[in-house]
């Protein structure tokens, strides 16, 4: 296969990437042929995973809306994907033009179409690295030198946890990264899970086995303990679209079949 102008040599174009598709349902330009084919079949299994997607992205941007009103002004973007209009930096920059993201993906086209993207914007930095190596993260982003780990941070886990599977042992990569943030930090998680879904979304995301990403579907018990314990800020632990809605109108009835549950947690342990 013919690689694209400014593509590494490297990048496996024969097998479907999961940001890619995730991009391609998004709306974004960043993605091939050998994705948008995945994405169209898992469609025609699940015509609302568009509307998944999107409703994934407005949790986070409600999320980080929410940090930001809490006085949060730096960001750990963890499998961040390819950024597409609304990202983490826009979000957050648009509210505090002094806001500071990193943001951090396994997969290097993500990586390199970020780098590309943000070019020129000092604000923000980009990490190749894999959810399941928190140290290596964390070394890397302190060695950028744009967040301050004495302060409070926000940790955003997006649509990520549910790529390791449970032999890479999830609540230790997540008790890793909550032991380095500073009281005041917030961890904001979606996860996808099988409680409340019918068969077909149940079959679609096993369609995800095909890329190099699989999904573990977990219980809202499982994604739940992954804050520890912080403190868990209301409504909870809830379907996506009813974390802290803009408005009613943006509840659906079709909002549970979106199958995940996103929640925000707290970290008020004493310093110390």
């Amino acid at each position: 296969m013919q690689q694209p102008d400014g593509l590494p040599a490297e990048i496996d174009l024969s097998r479907p990437s999961a940001a890619r598709v995730y991009d391609y349902f998004l709306g974004g330009a960043h993605n091939f042929d050998i994705d948008r084919q995945l994405a169209e079949q898992i469609a025609t299994m699940t015509p609302n995973l568009a509307a998944t997607m999107r409703a994934g992205r407005e949790f986070l941007r409600r999320a980080v809306r929410a940090l930001l009103d809490a006085g949060t002004d730096q960001f750990l973007d963890i499998g961040s994907g390819i950024p597409t209009v609304g990202n983490v930096h826009e979000v957050a920059q648009a509210a505090n033009p002094k806001a500071r993201v990193i943001y951090v993906d396994i997969d290097p086209v993500a990586v390199a179409h970020s780098r590309e993207l943000l070019a020129g914007n000092e604000a923000t930095g980009v990490i190749h690295a894999d959810l399941r190596d928190p140290e290596r993260i964390l070394a890397e982003a302190r060695k950028l030198g744009l967040l301050d780990f004495d302060r409070p941070l926000g940790i955003l886990l997006a649509g990520v946890v549910h790529f390791v599977p449970d032999t890479d042992r999830p609540g230790d990569v997540l008790a890793t990264l909550r032991a380095a943030a500073a009281p005041g930090s917030h961890l904001v998680i979606s996860h996808s899970t099988f409680e409340d879904q019918p068969q077909e979304m149940l079959d679609a995301q096993r369609l995800s086995a095909r890329t190099a990403t699989e999904i573990t579907l977990r219980s809202r018990a499982e994604i739940t303990g992954y804050f520890g314990d912080w403190t868990i800020l209301e409504p909870g632990v809830v379907h996506m679209e009813l974390w802290r809605p803009d408005s009613p109108s943006e509840v659906t009835a079709e909002g549970q079949r979106f199958g995940a549950f996103g929640g925000v947690a707290r970290n008020d342990r004493p310093a110390g």
